[in-house]
Protein backbone atom coordinates (compact mmCIF):
# COMPACT_ATOMS: atom_id res chain seq x y z
CA UNK A 1 0.00 0.00 0.00
CA UNK A 2 1.24 3.52 -1.12
CA UNK A 3 0.93 5.57 2.22
CA UNK A 4 1.96 9.40 2.34
CA UNK A 5 4.47 10.40 5.13
CA UNK A 6 1.19 12.98 6.36
CA UNK A 7 -1.32 10.45 6.15
CA UNK A 8 -1.88 9.59 9.98
CA UNK A 9 -5.29 7.27 10.13
CA UNK A 10 -5.60 7.33 14.20
CA UNK A 11 -5.91 11.45 13.29
CA UNK A 12 -8.28 11.14 10.51
CA UNK A 13 -10.83 9.03 12.10
CA UNK A 14 -10.28 11.00 15.21
CA UNK A 15 -11.45 14.46 13.17
CA UNK A 16 -14.07 12.42 11.26
CA UNK A 17 -15.72 11.16 14.86
CA UNK A 18 -15.37 14.39 16.14
CA UNK A 19 -17.10 16.22 12.92
CA UNK A 20 -20.07 13.90 13.59
CA UNK A 21 -20.02 14.62 16.94
CA UNK A 22 -19.91 18.48 16.78
CA UNK A 23 -22.74 17.88 13.92
CA UNK A 24 -25.18 16.01 16.29
CA UNK A 25 -24.57 18.78 18.82
CA UNK A 26 -25.06 21.22 16.75
CA UNK A 27 -28.93 19.74 15.23
CA UNK A 28 -29.26 19.49 19.08
CA UNK A 29 -30.00 22.53 19.19
CA UNK A 30 -33.09 23.34 16.66
CA UNK A 31 -36.38 21.99 18.26
CA UNK A 32 -38.00 19.08 16.87
CA UNK A 33 -40.53 21.04 15.47
CA UNK A 34 -38.23 23.12 13.55
CA UNK A 35 -36.49 20.67 11.28
CA UNK A 36 -38.32 20.89 8.33
CA UNK A 37 -38.56 25.09 8.70
CA UNK A 38 -36.18 26.97 6.17
CA UNK A 39 -35.18 29.61 8.12
CA UNK A 40 -32.80 30.97 5.37
CA UNK A 41 -35.15 30.77 2.40
CA UNK A 42 -32.04 30.54 -0.35
CA UNK A 43 -31.30 27.48 1.74
CA UNK A 44 -32.76 24.04 2.37
CA UNK A 45 -34.44 23.03 5.32
CA UNK A 46 -32.65 21.73 8.44
CA UNK A 47 -33.53 18.13 7.22
CA UNK A 48 -31.59 18.37 3.91
CA UNK A 49 -28.43 19.17 6.35
CA UNK A 50 -29.45 16.07 8.62
CA UNK A 51 -28.77 13.96 5.38
CA UNK A 52 -26.55 15.69 3.10
CA UNK A 53 -23.59 15.26 5.18
CA UNK A 54 -23.05 11.35 6.08
CA UNK A 55 -24.24 11.29 2.46
CA UNK A 56 -21.78 13.46 0.82
CA UNK A 57 -18.83 11.66 3.29
CA UNK A 58 -20.08 8.33 2.07
CA UNK A 59 -20.38 9.20 -1.54
CA UNK A 60 -17.04 11.06 -2.06
CA UNK A 61 -14.95 8.28 0.13
CA UNK A 62 -16.53 5.52 -0.09
CA UNK A 63 -18.83 5.13 -3.77
CA UNK A 64 -16.35 7.97 -5.62
CA UNK A 65 -13.43 7.02 -4.54
CA UNK A 66 -13.46 3.53 -3.36
CA UNK A 67 -16.17 2.35 -5.78
CA UNK A 68 -18.27 0.91 -3.28
CA UNK A 69 -21.87 -0.09 -4.08
CA UNK A 70 -24.52 2.22 -2.83
CA UNK A 71 -26.29 2.11 0.19
CA UNK A 72 -29.41 3.68 -0.66
CA UNK A 73 -29.55 5.16 -4.23
CA UNK A 74 -32.64 7.18 -3.88
CA UNK A 75 -31.30 8.94 -0.71
CA UNK A 76 -28.23 9.39 -1.74
CA UNK A 77 -29.44 11.37 -4.91
CA UNK A 78 -31.46 13.53 -2.41
CA UNK A 79 -28.77 14.46 -0.22
CA UNK A 80 -26.32 14.29 -2.84
CA UNK A 81 -25.58 18.58 -2.85
CA UNK A 82 -26.87 21.65 -0.92
CA UNK A 83 -28.57 24.99 -3.13
CA UNK A 84 -27.18 28.22 -3.61
CA UNK A 85 -29.73 30.64 -5.70
CA UNK A 86 -29.27 33.53 -6.09
CA UNK A 87 -33.06 34.88 -5.20
CA UNK A 88 -35.47 33.95 -3.28
CA UNK A 89 -37.61 33.34 -6.44
CA UNK A 90 -34.36 31.06 -7.69
CA UNK A 91 -34.81 29.27 -4.50
CA UNK A 92 -38.31 28.08 -4.93
CA UNK A 93 -37.37 26.25 -7.97
CA UNK A 94 -35.40 23.59 -5.25
CA UNK A 95 -38.76 23.27 -3.29
CA UNK A 96 -39.96 19.81 -2.17
CA UNK A 97 -43.25 18.84 -1.24
CA UNK A 98 -41.51 16.52 1.80
CA UNK A 99 -38.79 15.18 3.07
CA UNK A 100 -37.97 11.77 4.67
CA UNK A 101 -38.23 11.15 8.15
CA UNK A 102 -35.63 11.90 10.78
CA UNK A 103 -35.79 8.24 11.64
CA UNK A 104 -34.95 6.97 8.36
CA UNK A 105 -32.23 9.58 8.00
CA UNK A 106 -31.31 8.52 11.20
CA UNK A 107 -30.97 5.15 10.05
CA UNK A 108 -29.51 6.16 6.42
CA UNK A 109 -27.01 8.33 8.43
CA UNK A 110 -26.04 5.55 10.77
CA UNK A 111 -24.85 2.80 7.90
CA UNK A 112 -23.27 5.63 6.01
CA UNK A 113 -21.15 6.83 9.05
CA UNK A 114 -20.17 2.96 9.31
CA UNK A 115 -18.77 2.75 5.92
CA UNK A 116 -16.93 5.77 6.58
CA UNK A 117 -15.36 4.80 9.36
CA UNK A 118 -14.70 1.61 7.60
CA UNK A 119 -12.70 3.27 4.94
CA UNK A 120 -10.69 5.46 7.37
CA UNK A 121 -9.36 2.26 9.45
CA UNK A 122 -8.56 0.02 6.93
CA UNK A 123 -9.29 0.84 3.32
CA UNK A 124 -6.74 2.16 0.59
CA UNK A 125 -7.62 5.70 1.16
CA UNK A 126 -4.15 6.79 -0.36
CA UNK A 127 -3.67 5.45 -3.87
CA UNK A 128 -1.78 7.57 -6.60
CA UNK A 129 -3.04 5.97 -9.25
CA UNK A 130 -6.29 6.87 -8.16
CA UNK A 131 -7.20 10.47 -9.06
CA UNK A 132 -9.42 11.19 -6.31
CA UNK A 133 -6.87 9.21 -3.50
CA UNK A 134 -4.14 10.68 -4.34
CA UNK A 135 -2.53 11.87 -1.06
CA UNK A 136 -6.18 10.81 0.49
CA UNK A 137 -7.79 13.53 -1.13
CA UNK A 138 -10.97 12.25 -1.37
CA UNK A 139 -10.81 11.81 3.35
CA UNK A 140 -9.64 15.46 3.78
CA UNK A 141 -12.17 16.80 1.58
CA UNK A 142 -14.97 15.20 3.97
CA UNK A 143 -13.01 15.43 6.68
CA UNK A 144 -13.34 19.37 5.73
CA UNK A 145 -16.38 19.46 4.07
CA UNK A 146 -18.48 18.74 7.17
CA UNK A 147 -17.02 21.79 9.79
CA UNK A 148 -17.74 23.92 6.29
CA UNK A 149 -21.27 22.72 7.06
CA UNK A 150 -21.21 23.40 10.70
CA UNK A 151 -21.09 27.29 10.28
CA UNK A 152 -23.66 26.99 7.73
CA UNK A 153 -26.17 25.48 10.16
CA UNK A 154 -25.01 28.04 12.45
CA UNK A 155 -26.09 30.76 10.24
CA UNK A 156 -29.57 29.16 9.82
CA UNK A 157 -30.03 28.19 13.51
CA UNK A 158 -29.15 31.82 13.69
CA UNK A 159 -32.47 32.97 11.75
CA UNK A 160 -35.20 30.50 13.63
CA UNK A 161 -37.01 32.36 15.81
CA UNK A 162 -35.84 31.99 19.81
CA UNK A 163 -38.62 29.83 20.65
CA UNK A 164 -37.65 27.17 18.14
CA UNK A 165 -34.53 26.44 19.20
CA UNK A 166 -32.72 25.89 22.62
CA UNK A 167 -31.59 28.67 24.62
CA UNK A 168 -27.76 28.72 25.56
CA UNK A 169 -26.21 31.22 28.18
CA UNK A 170 -23.41 33.33 26.48
CA UNK A 171 -20.86 35.82 28.43
CA UNK A 172 -20.45 39.15 26.33
CA UNK A 173 -18.23 42.04 26.86
CA UNK A 174 -18.26 45.63 25.58
CA UNK A 175 -15.88 48.37 26.30
CA UNK A 176 -13.70 51.22 25.08
CA UNK A 177 -11.61 50.71 22.77
CA UNK A 178 -9.00 52.77 20.72
CA UNK A 179 -9.96 54.78 17.77
CA UNK A 180 -8.75 52.90 14.36
CA UNK A 181 -5.55 54.28 13.01
CA UNK A 182 -4.28 53.14 9.65
CA UNK A 183 -1.01 51.60 9.82
CA UNK A 184 1.64 51.85 6.52
CA UNK A 185 2.43 48.55 4.52
CA UNK A 186 5.35 49.09 2.00
CA UNK A 187 4.98 48.03 -1.58
CA UNK A 188 6.09 43.86 -1.28
CA UNK A 189 5.36 40.94 -2.32
CA UNK A 190 1.73 39.23 -1.51
CA UNK A 191 1.67 35.13 -1.76
CA UNK A 192 -1.81 34.31 -2.69
CA UNK A 193 -2.26 30.04 -2.68
CA UNK A 194 -0.24 26.89 -2.14
CA UNK A 195 1.84 24.66 -4.17
CA UNK A 196 -0.07 21.46 -4.95
CA UNK A 197 2.90 19.46 -4.87
CA UNK A 198 3.60 20.32 -1.21
CA UNK A 199 0.46 20.97 0.68
CA UNK A 200 -1.11 17.98 2.30
CA UNK A 201 -4.30 19.03 1.05
CA UNK A 202 -6.28 21.87 -0.27
CA UNK A 203 -9.73 23.08 -2.16
CA UNK A 204 -8.85 23.57 -5.67
CA UNK A 205 -9.27 27.62 -5.27
CA UNK A 206 -6.24 27.38 -3.10
CA UNK A 207 -4.19 26.34 -6.10
CA UNK A 208 -1.61 27.38 -7.78
CA UNK A 209 0.98 29.52 -5.53
CA UNK A 210 0.90 32.76 -6.96
CA UNK A 211 3.14 35.67 -5.88
CA UNK A 212 1.56 39.23 -6.67
CA UNK A 213 3.34 42.46 -6.79
CA UNK A 214 1.50 45.28 -4.23
CA UNK A 215 2.17 48.39 -4.32
CA UNK A 216 2.58 50.34 -0.75
CA UNK A 217 -1.57 51.07 0.76
CA UNK A 218 -2.59 51.90 4.09
CA UNK A 219 -4.95 49.82 6.13
CA UNK A 220 -7.48 50.24 9.27
CA UNK A 221 -5.75 48.61 12.60
CA UNK A 222 -8.93 46.93 13.43
CA UNK A 223 -12.27 46.20 11.71
CA UNK A 224 -14.89 48.58 11.07
CA UNK A 225 -17.18 48.37 14.53
CA UNK A 226 -20.69 48.46 15.46
CA UNK A 227 -19.97 52.23 16.96
CA UNK A 228 -18.42 53.03 13.39
CA UNK A 229 -21.26 52.25 11.79
CA UNK A 230 -23.29 53.91 14.57
CA UNK A 231 -22.85 57.16 13.10
CA UNK A 232 -22.85 55.84 9.34
CA UNK A 233 -26.30 54.86 9.98
CA UNK A 234 -27.71 57.99 11.64
CA UNK A 235 -26.03 59.89 8.36
CA UNK A 236 -28.23 57.43 6.23
CA UNK A 237 -26.25 54.49 5.94
CA UNK A 238 -27.72 50.90 5.80
CA UNK A 239 -29.10 48.88 8.41
CA UNK A 240 -26.95 45.68 9.10
CA UNK A 241 -28.81 42.28 8.86
CA UNK A 242 -28.50 41.64 12.96
CA UNK A 243 -29.56 44.79 13.97
CA UNK A 244 -32.65 45.88 15.84
CA UNK A 245 -34.46 48.84 16.84
CA UNK A 246 -36.68 48.80 19.90
CA UNK A 247 -37.93 52.17 22.01
CA UNK A 248 -34.94 53.88 20.06
CA UNK A 249 -32.18 51.94 21.18
CA UNK A 250 -29.92 49.61 19.11
CA UNK A 251 -29.95 45.57 20.41
CA UNK A 252 -27.76 43.07 18.13
CA UNK A 253 -29.83 39.81 17.72
CA UNK A 254 -27.22 36.78 18.26
CA UNK A 255 -27.87 33.24 18.23
CA UNK A 256 -29.55 32.31 21.73
CA UNK A 257 -30.23 36.20 22.52
CA UNK A 258 -30.95 39.83 21.78
CA UNK A 259 -28.65 42.38 23.74
CA UNK A 260 -28.18 45.88 23.75
CA UNK A 261 -25.69 46.91 20.66
CA UNK A 262 -22.15 46.24 21.56
CA UNK A 263 -20.27 49.32 20.04
CA UNK A 264 -16.46 47.36 20.22
CA UNK A 265 -17.49 44.45 18.38
CA UNK A 266 -17.52 44.20 14.31
CA UNK A 267 -20.18 45.33 12.47
CA UNK A 268 -21.64 42.42 10.67
CA UNK A 269 -22.50 43.46 7.45
CA UNK A 270 -22.99 42.87 3.31
CA UNK A 271 -19.91 43.31 0.92
CA UNK A 272 -22.28 46.10 -0.78
CA UNK A 273 -23.34 47.79 3.00
CA UNK A 274 -18.98 47.37 3.69
CA UNK A 275 -18.22 48.99 0.23
CA UNK A 276 -20.85 51.42 1.02
CA UNK A 277 -18.88 52.34 4.30
CA UNK A 278 -15.28 52.58 2.78
CA UNK A 279 -16.68 55.39 0.12
CA UNK A 280 -18.51 57.30 2.36
CA UNK A 281 -15.25 57.92 4.68
CA UNK A 282 -13.17 58.29 1.10
CA UNK A 283 -11.54 54.61 1.47
CA UNK A 284 -12.09 51.29 -0.19
CA UNK A 285 -12.54 47.57 0.70
CA UNK A 286 -8.59 45.59 0.20
CA UNK A 287 -7.94 43.37 -2.19
CA UNK A 288 -7.48 39.77 -1.42
CA UNK A 289 -3.45 40.60 -2.00
CA UNK A 290 -3.46 43.16 0.46
CA UNK A 291 -5.18 41.33 2.73
CA UNK A 292 -2.17 39.05 2.69
CA UNK A 293 0.64 41.65 2.81
CA UNK A 294 -1.32 43.41 5.59
CA UNK A 295 -1.89 39.49 7.21
CA UNK A 296 0.91 37.90 7.00
CA UNK A 297 3.87 40.00 5.24
CA UNK A 298 6.52 41.06 7.86
CA UNK A 299 9.01 44.56 7.52
CA UNK A 300 11.53 42.25 6.72
CA UNK A 301 10.20 41.12 3.38
CA UNK A 302 9.18 37.28 4.62
CA UNK A 303 5.89 35.84 4.67
CA UNK A 304 4.45 34.44 7.98
CA UNK A 305 1.90 31.13 8.11
CA UNK A 306 -0.03 33.16 10.20
CA UNK A 307 -0.21 36.94 11.38
CA UNK A 308 0.80 36.21 14.17
CA UNK A 309 3.79 33.82 13.18
CA UNK A 310 4.43 30.07 12.86
CA UNK A 311 2.84 29.14 15.99
CA UNK A 312 -0.57 26.63 15.33
CA UNK A 313 -4.32 29.00 15.86
CA UNK A 314 -4.79 28.95 19.29
CA UNK A 315 -7.55 30.48 21.61
CA UNK A 316 -4.82 33.16 22.39
CA UNK A 317 -4.67 34.18 17.99
CA UNK A 318 -8.78 34.78 17.92
CA UNK A 319 -12.19 34.19 18.33
CA UNK A 320 -12.81 30.94 15.88
CA UNK A 321 -13.20 27.24 16.20
CA UNK A 322 -16.49 27.41 18.66
CA UNK A 323 -14.71 29.05 21.25
CA UNK A 324 -18.16 31.00 21.59
CA UNK A 325 -20.72 31.82 18.94
CA UNK A 326 -20.71 35.49 19.35
CA UNK A 327 -18.24 38.00 18.16
CA UNK A 328 -16.16 40.00 20.87
CA UNK A 329 -14.49 43.39 21.21
CA UNK A 330 -11.74 43.88 17.88
CA UNK A 331 -9.12 44.33 20.17
CA UNK A 332 -9.47 40.90 22.72
CA UNK A 333 -6.62 39.41 20.72
CA UNK A 334 -3.44 41.08 21.01
CA UNK A 335 -1.87 38.15 20.52
CA UNK A 336 -2.96 37.54 16.87
CA UNK A 337 -1.89 40.87 15.44
CA UNK A 338 0.29 41.04 12.61
CA UNK A 339 3.82 42.42 12.21
CA UNK A 340 2.36 45.85 11.23
CA UNK A 341 0.20 45.95 14.10
CA UNK A 342 -2.78 44.97 12.14
CA UNK A 343 -5.34 43.53 14.52
CA UNK A 344 -8.61 40.70 14.33
CA UNK A 345 -7.60 39.31 11.09
CA UNK A 346 -8.38 35.99 11.81
CA UNK A 347 -11.20 34.95 13.88
CA UNK A 348 -14.18 37.36 15.00
CA UNK A 349 -16.18 37.37 11.51
CA UNK A 350 -14.72 36.60 8.05
CA UNK A 351 -13.33 39.72 6.22
CA UNK A 352 -14.49 41.19 3.02
CA UNK A 353 -12.63 41.85 0.26
CA UNK A 354 -12.91 44.02 -3.27
CA UNK A 355 -11.60 40.38 -4.98
CA UNK A 356 -14.43 39.12 -6.95
CA UNK A 357 -13.86 35.40 -6.54
CA UNK A 358 -11.87 33.77 -9.38
CA UNK A 359 -9.38 30.68 -10.33
CA UNK A 360 -5.99 31.24 -9.77
CA UNK A 361 -3.24 31.03 -12.19
CA UNK A 362 -2.90 26.83 -12.59
CA UNK A 363 -6.17 26.24 -11.23
CA UNK A 364 -7.59 22.51 -12.10
CA UNK A 365 -10.67 21.78 -10.77
CA UNK A 366 -10.51 18.68 -7.93
CA UNK A 367 -11.22 15.29 -8.54
CA UNK A 368 -13.02 14.46 -5.48
CA UNK A 369 -15.23 17.44 -5.78
CA UNK A 370 -14.82 19.17 -9.42
CA UNK A 371 -18.00 21.50 -9.15
CA UNK A 372 -16.60 22.47 -5.72
CA UNK A 373 -15.44 26.18 -6.76
CA UNK A 374 -15.79 26.68 -10.90
CA UNK A 375 -19.49 26.59 -10.23
CA UNK A 376 -18.95 30.14 -8.35
CA UNK A 377 -16.35 31.84 -10.77
CA UNK A 378 -19.40 34.22 -11.94
CA UNK A 379 -18.27 37.53 -11.11
CA UNK A 380 -20.63 37.41 -8.50
CA UNK A 381 -19.05 36.75 -5.22
CA UNK A 382 -16.43 38.05 -3.72
CA UNK A 383 -13.38 36.44 -1.76
CA UNK A 384 -13.50 36.70 2.04
CA UNK A 385 -10.54 35.92 4.54
CA UNK A 386 -9.79 35.24 7.64
CA UNK A 387 -12.92 33.21 9.97
CA UNK A 388 -15.87 33.73 11.99
CA UNK A 389 -16.46 32.13 15.42
CA UNK A 390 -17.84 29.52 14.18
CA UNK A 391 -15.04 28.40 11.49
CA UNK A 392 -13.04 24.85 12.49
CA UNK A 393 -9.78 25.57 13.29
CA UNK A 394 -8.75 22.86 10.96
CA UNK A 395 -10.04 26.10 8.46
CA UNK A 396 -7.69 28.95 9.73
CA UNK A 397 -4.85 28.36 6.97
CA UNK A 398 -3.17 31.36 4.89
CA UNK A 399 -4.34 29.97 1.48
CA UNK A 400 -8.08 29.32 2.43
CA UNK A 401 -10.24 31.45 0.40
CA UNK A 402 -14.65 32.00 1.04
CA UNK A 403 -16.62 33.50 -0.88
CA UNK A 404 -20.37 34.79 -0.90
CA UNK A 405 -22.28 36.79 -2.82
CA UNK A 406 -22.31 40.46 -2.64
CA UNK A 407 -25.63 41.28 -0.73
CA UNK A 408 -25.88 37.88 0.58
CA UNK A 409 -27.09 39.20 4.56
CA UNK A 410 -26.98 35.81 6.76
CA UNK A 411 -23.07 35.42 7.05
CA UNK A 412 -20.83 36.23 9.67
CA UNK A 413 -18.52 39.33 7.76
CA UNK A 414 -16.57 42.31 9.01
CA UNK A 415 -14.38 44.08 7.19
CA UNK A 416 -11.67 46.98 7.13
CA UNK A 417 -10.50 50.04 4.67
CA UNK A 418 -7.42 50.50 3.00
CA UNK A 419 -6.40 53.72 1.24
CA UNK A 420 -3.82 54.72 -0.94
Amino acid sequence: MITHPGLDRARLLEWFRRNRERSESIFALIDENAFYDRPIPLRHPFAFYEGHLPAFNFLTLNERALGEGAIDAALEKLFERGIDPSSAEAARGHDRAEWPSRESVAEFAARCDAEVERALTSSRIDDASVPRLVRGQAAYTILEHEPMHHETLIYLIHQLPYDRKRRLNGHHEDRAIAPVEFRSVPAGIATLGADSGEAAFGWDNEFERTEIAVQGFEIASRPVTNGDWLRFLNEGGPLPPFWRERNGEWFLRLVFEEIRLPLSWPAYVTHDQASAYARWIGTRLPTEAEYHRAAFGTPEGNERPFPWGDESPSAAHGNFDFERFDPEPVDAHPAGDSAWGVADLIGNGWEWTSTPFGPLPGFRPMASYPQYSADFFDGKHFVMKGGSPVTSRELIRRSFRNWFYGDYPYMYAKFRCVAT
